[in-house]
């Protein structure tokens, strides 16, 4: 058993407190929110965003930052990317060195374009610092629907401490080293997943939505590779599989805030109605600002921004990306003549 303190009270970090606890885990859980500790407290329930899941009575909910994370051998980091660095600026004071600071948030800072695990590497650099990323909603891994994951680290020994203490028969964990690529999966599909939802506000069909996921896999890719991550990480889970999920789950902010903004609305008025945090808003600048230091095309991208930040119509958009001039497919793949 180990103690473990999680530091953010939303939908995920809920869920992974249930998770961690029904495998035997001391849990104690940090929000910044009173009125969300109270109410966890009070009920044993996330009711504005994760209703109907009963958290177990065992687990601390607190906004005592110091004492949550007092003793704890894994430090899990869940609140939304944007408030990262300063909620880990504000942790680091309380964690001693060599404690594993598991980061489970999915975006790109904006205005630094740094990763999350970067970041807490440079608030918390007596951390040993890892990611888990995937496919995996937390409306289902609350309810214990099998779910499958990835594990990163630069150190093995971290990732398979964080595959120890997390998996259990409901939630399989794999590990792999590749930090960058495991993080940009995440963050970038976030991005693919609005364009999706666009795709469905506007009433497209599943054709051109698998066309949009696959380019947007391709786009992923590319900067991936650029960035020094590899192919293998974006075939797996936290590329492909967590883009399947992010760009066709109910569950999606993402790809419902994509939707309500392909039926018109400002990219505010989605997040308002959506009522979470939409990472992919946050990230899609960045991602662009990332493709043009690296010298790679991001047109899937591109569209997003200009509907997010220059009042760009979705439609045409959308018409803009099919009307590009002709290309290969793949520019690594030659004609035998």
């Amino acid at each position: 058993m180990k103690k473990i303190c999680i530091l953010g009270a939303g939908s995920w970090g809920t869920a992974l407190s249930i998770l961690l606890a029904g495998n035997g885990h001391q849990v104690s859980v940090w929000s910044i929110d009173p009125e969300e500790v109270l109410m966890l407290n009070d009920y044993r329930e996330q009711r504005d965003k994760l209703p109907g899941v009963i958290v177990p009575s065992s687990i601390e909910f607190t906004t005592n930052m110091q004492s949550a994370i007092d003793g704890a051998e894994i430090v899990v980091c869940a609140v939304p990317s944007p408030f990262v660095r300063s909620t880990m600026k504000s942790a680091s004071e309380y964690i001693v060195g060599g404690t594993i600071v598991v980061d489970v948030a999915k975006g790109i800072e904006e205005h630094t374009d740094k990763t999350m695990t970067t970041i807490i590497e440079e608030e918390c650099p007596q951390a040993r610092v890892g990611i888990l990323s995937g496919p995996s909603h937390a409306e289902e891994v609350g309810r214990r629907i099998p779910t499958t994951i990835v594990a990163g680290s630069k150190e093995r020994a971290v990732a398979e401490t964080i595959q120890d203490v997390f998996m259990n028969d409901v939630f399989r964990v794999y590990t792999s080293p590749d930090v960058i690529g495991i993080e940009l999966g995440g963050s970038l599909k976030n991005v693919i997943a609005l364009a999706a939802g666009m795709v469905d506000g506007l009433g497209f069909g599943d054709n051109t939505k698998a066309a949009l996921m696959t380019r947007g896999i391709a786009e992923m890719s590319r900067l991936v590779i650029a960035m020094g991550g590899h192919m293998e990480t974006l075939a797996g889970l936290s590329g492909i599989g967590d883009l399947i999920v992010t760009c066709t789950s109910k569950h999606s902010r993402n790809r419902n805030a994509g939707y309500l903004m392909g039926q018109g609305k400002t990219y505010q008025e989605a997040m308002d109605e959506v009522k979470m945090v939409v990472e992919g808003v946050y990230s899609a600048k960045s991602a662009l600002a990332l493709g043009k230091k690296y010298n790679v095309s991001l047109p899937i991208v591109e569209a997003v921004n200009e509907v997010l930040f220059d009042g760009a119509d979705a439609r045409e958009v959308s018409m803009k990306l099919l009307m590009r001039d002709r290309t290969a497919e793949s520019e690594n793949l030659q004609w035998n003549e």
